[in-house]
């Protein structure tokens, strides 16, 4: 019997040893799996807190002058003097341009000198007729073809003035098309002119927001150029009839531009705001939806705990919070991915 143990002694010893090498080489493998679940979880977090909440109506319009005009010349001849740049701003009445006027300035100095004799030839008629010396007809006839002379010396004062083009109101210019001495025609363009201390902008809404849309109503603007900046308007005007063919309301609104930072022809993101809240939010980024249901991680004493939300409406990368945390409450927006209800959490930055 202990010669059979003897021999098979090799055999045990050797099962012991394996099983003690099994057990050295699995006990690491736990203790790090211990310390996997154990690791802490990097993040960054925000506080929920309340913040305004706009109800918007989307549109997209176009950019417009306050007021603009192309500059042309209601009279044919050549340019004489120019007065302006490009891209000048000016006043209104300020000079333009000067044609020549030599044939208009000599007519002029002629009906003076015309009407000078005729309103003397009525003074002395009128004395003759005084002392009985000469017919009322005849004084009529005087008196009527001084009051034609004085006409047509206000229509040729007038034709002069139109030789000298002026700004018909306060902006910028656009380029000069023309150059000294150039031959300008009835109509011709000479330079473009707006007027941009106001710009306005017509855009369309549904018919289904018709009752939602009021004069002096907040709009917001926005465009590519200016992406971080938001120009602040109001509704002026509302078209009296809706577009049959769209079903939608044409709108105009003003927006201050005294910084000149808005151009005519912008393409603008309009957002008319119909109501303002004071409502719970929480960033799109903290948010986990699970089937129907969504939840978000909370820190609590260097743990994340896992919280159920009832959310409502989106805004702007935001979620309204109507139940699940409250005011206060700091929720995980970076690596909610990596974590687990109870998971040790250090918090990077919020």
């Amino acid at each position: 019997m202990s010669a059979s143990i003897t021999r098979r002694l090799p055999l045990f010893i050797l099962v012991g040893l394996l099983i003690v090498l099994v057990v050295y080489l699995q006990w690491p493998e736990s203790s790090n799996a211990k310390e996997r679940h154990q690791r802490v979880v990097s993040v960054k977090t925000t506080t929920i807190a309340l913040a305004e909440f706009k109800d918007e109506i989307e549109a997209i319009g176009t950019s417009r002058a306050n007021e603009q005009v192309f500059i042309t010349s209601k009279y044919s001849d050549l340019v004489e003097k120019i007065y302006f740049q490009d891209g000048q701003m000016v006043k209104k009445g300020d000079i333009l341009i000067s044609l020549n006027s030599d044939e208009e300035a000599a007519k002029v100095k002629e009906l003076e000198a015309n009407l000078e004799e005729s309103v003397s030839q009525l003074n002395r008629f009128q004395d003759l007729y005084t002392n009985k010396a000469m017919s009322k007809s005849l004084v009529d006839q005087q008196d009527a073809k001084t009051k034609a002379i004085a006409a047509q010396l206000l229509s040729a004062k007038i034709k002069l003035a139109d030789f000298t083009i002026k700004a018909p109101f306060s902006g910028i210019l656009g380029f000069r098309e023309i150059s000294l001495g150039t031959l300008i025609n009835v109509g011709d363009v000479i330079t473009s002119l707006d007027d941009l201390s106001t710009i306005k902008v017509d855009f369309s809404v549904p018919e289904r927001h018709l009752t939602t849309v009021a004069l002096g109503q907040r709009i917001e603007a926005m465009n590519t150029a200016y992406k971080s900046h938001v120009f602040v308007g109001k509704i002026t005007s509302i078209d009296s009839r809706l577009d049959s063919t769209t079903r939608t309301l044409k709108v105009r609104a003003e927006i201050p531009n005294h910084d000149h930072k808005l151009r005519a022809g912008m393409l603008l993101n309009v957002q008319v705001v119909r109501n303002v809240e004071q409502i719970l939010q929480v960033p799109e980024s903290a948010i986990i939806p699970i089937e129907d249901k969504h939840f978000v991680f909370v820190v609590n004493e260097g743990k994340a705990v896992k919280k159920q939300l009832k959310i409502g409406r989106r805004y702007h990368g935001f979620v309204e919070v109507l139940d699940g945390v409250d005011a206060g409450t700091a929720v995980v927006i970076e690596g909610a991915l990596k974590l687990r209800d109870g998971s040790a959490v250090n918090v990077m930055g919020e």
